[in-house]
């Protein structure tokens, strides 16, 4: 008989402690003398192209890769679990990628944010949640009120960006804000 693997995603808006969370589920699995290998995007440089790196400082080795299907070219077939961070910079080829490491009996947990700065869902995101066995829905503080938060405000020059600004701006942390619902402009 075939071993079917799972797949949990954590998602939430930036600040929300979704690397944190990767971090610590992953290094409980280390703690259990299980094999890991960790991949992120190679877009996300911020600090450690070769470590996931949380805010909080927390970090754990992982492989940069390009494209989703990288994976499945170094995945090692002793491999029990797969970590993947930002896997919202991810195409929507993620999602068939993801399925075939569930297939292969692999354990896949991932961490993203589920909307972009204009709060809309943020590109494989919506998929992902639907096809995963746990879905964890974190949330920040809004950096205006103190509330609990799920939307992520980019800033340009003090204000709200624009809707036509690009999607992806990596590294820019002082440029985003947490902010709740009502805190929250678009």
């Amino acid at each position: 008989m075939q071993k079917i693997g799972s797949f949990e995603i954590i998602c939430g808006s930036m600040f929300s402690g979704k690397s944190d969370e990767l971090i610590r589920r992953l290094r409980r699995c280390e703690y259990a003398k299980q094999k890991i290998q960790v991949f992120k995007h190679s877009l996300d440089t911020r600090v450690t192209l070769e470590h996931v790196r949380a805010h909080n400082g927390s970090m754990i080795k992982a492989s940069p890769i390009s494209k989703a299907s990288d994976i499945l070219e170094i995945i090692l077939e002793d491999t029990q679990i797969v970590g993947i961070d930002e896997i919202q910079f991810f195409g929507p080829e993620i999602v068939e990628i993801v399925k075939d490491l569930i297939k292969s009996g692999k354990r896949v947990i991932a961490a993203g944010l589920d909307l972009d700065f204009k709060a809309e869902p943020f590109g494989p995101m919506p998929t992902l949640m639907a096809i995963s066995d746990k879905v964890c829905k974190l949330k920040a503080i809004c950096m205006i009120c103190g509330n609990d938060s799920h939307f992520t405000q980019r800033l340009v020059n003090g204000k709200p960006a624009k809707k036509e600004d690009p999607i992806v701006l990596i590294g820019a942390e002082d440029c985003y804000e947490s902010r709740c619902r009502k805190c929250y402009t678009c």
